[in-house]
């Protein structure tokens, strides 16, 4: 039996209006939980664990990226040190922080991340939920 993908997203892409700047922020921070680049082509870098699920790459229309107010991206992470390491990279790689590693309570007791803003001010997350817990509570 094949095993079925547990995500309902296929991809998602985000704009950038520096490309190659962008790219080598993702490749560090993006490596930190396991991805790596699946895809590439001459103006579009996807990446992946397996399959091309993060797409980077200026607008298809010509036009400037910009930032979608309310919009951001949310990677899983293996472990709280994965949240870690993805925030610490982020930051090192010229990323802005916008909440520090660590438990959220509003989102759950397993729940445990980090925001970030990339190059271009878009929003990411790195998130580890502790399954164990998720178990415990009923989650």
């Amino acid at each position: 039996m094949t095993e079925t993908n547990p995500s309902i997203m296929s991809h998602v892409s985000i704009g950038t209006n520096q490309p190659d700047n962008a790219v080598a922020f993702y490749d560090k921070v993006l490596a930190t939980i396991g991805a790596k680049r699946v895809l590439e082509f001459p103006e579009a870098v996807a990446y992946g664990r397996r399959y091309p699920e993060f797409w980077v790459h200026p607008p298809h229309d010509g036009g400037a990226a910009s930032v979608g107010n309310g919009t951001h991206f949310g990677f899983f992470a293996a472990s709280k040190t994965q949240v870690d390491a993805f925030y610490k990279a982020a930051l090192e790689a010229g990323g802005t922080g916008d909440g520090k590693p660590g438990p959220r309570p509003l989102y759950g007791e397993a729940y445990y991340g980090c925001f970030v803003r990339d190059l271009d001010g878009h929003k990411i997350e790195a998130t580890y939920w502790d399954m164990e817990k998720m178990e415990s509570h009923g989650g």
